[in-house]
């Protein structure tokens, strides 16, 4: 097979592999189908003429070109944030409005000081925060870019995933003084628990509860992420919560892992008549960074970046 030239993608790939130990986990930061990363990597591989990866059972272990591609990887990451904050002072320099629509939880808990620091770098611009839980027609221009957690993204809509947000049990500090893991408990589902409301019965938390908690044990149901928290901070009940939200509040206290399960992707979404526009790329460009800065925090792994 003839050399190919590799492109920022490829890089990108090997870099998300290496982080995620595997295919599956790549996979699911990507929003692509496994078989679509394997046939990518095998593809790479042959080109080359050189594997990227040793598999192991345990996982995949990046061989020395791996290694290389990796380092490689960050190197460019590393200079497409120095561009990005550099926008603010060159000629290149985006204005105008940019109407961006996202949820109340993301934009109290994590977006305002990302966006103060774009709107830092970038002084030409204005954004208009536009708070919705359900997707908006970016069809329509009701918002220029969509910053969800979801699965499922619209296919009509363009984009990328930026993170994958945890999710895992919590509780009251001062009702869990020791450290315990209550999906191990025979009793876990007698005690009170929390719910979200009907509104967000498509979330994996949602179900999870519904379908695992008796009815009678749902002492308290909310409909919104943010009301979920207070709940559990007051001593409501016990229930599942963003760990970028829970971790953050000194009286509650993790008792359970990290649940895959619950776990939902971080979309930055446009439309695609909008991708190319300085505005729109500015933008994306830059949260992407941004978040990436943050993916320890919002994945349950790690602190908040300063």
């Amino acid at each position: 097979m003839a050399k190919q030239h590799l492109v920022w993608d490829d890089f990108r790939l090997v870099k998300i592999i290496a982080e995620a130990n595997g295919l599956a986990g790549a996979a699911e930061r990507l929003g692509v189908n496994h078989s679509t990363v394997f046939r990518r990597l095998g593809q790479m591989e042959d080109s080359l003429g050189v594997k990227l990866f040793e598999r192991h059972r345990t996982g995949y272990v990046l061989t020395p070109a791996g290694e290389e591609m990796t380092a490689l990887a960050e190197h460019m990451e590393e200079n497409v944030a120095t561009f990005t904050r550099k926008l603010a002072g060159q000629a290149v320099a985006p204005t105008g409005e940019l109407r961006v629509t996202t949820n109340d939880t993301l934009l109290v808990h994590m977006l305002t000081p990302l966006f103060n620091r774009f709107l830092e770098a970038c002084p030409e611009m204005r954004l208009d925060v536009v708070l919705a839980n359900q997707a908006l027609n970016l069809s329509k221009r009701d918002a220029d870019v969509a910053i969800r957690a979801t699965d499922n993204p619209p296919e009509t809509l363009v984009g990328r995933r930026v993170a994958t947000i945890a999710w895992a049990i919590y509780g009251r500090r001062q009702d869990f003084p020791q450290p315990v893991d209550v999906l191990d408990s025979p009793t876990v589902f007698q005690r009170p628990w929390v719910a979200l409301g009907d509104n967000l019965s498509t979330l994996k938390a949602a179900r999870y509860v519904r379908d695992r908690v008796p009815h009678e044990q749902i002492a308290y149901k909310v409909n919104t992420v943010l009301g979920l928290a207070e709940a559990v901070e007051v001593g409501l009940g016990i229930g599942p919560l963003p760990c970028f939200i829970a971790d953050a509040k000194p009286n509650l206290v993790r008792l359970s892992d990290v649940n895959p399960d619950f776990s939902a992707g971080l979309w930055l979404l446009t439309h695609p008549d909008l991708r190319q526009s300085a505005r729109v790329r500015a933008f994306m460009d830059f949260m992407a960074t941004e978040i990436g800065r943050h993916k320890k925090w919002i994945e349950g792994s790690g602190a908040r970046a300063p």
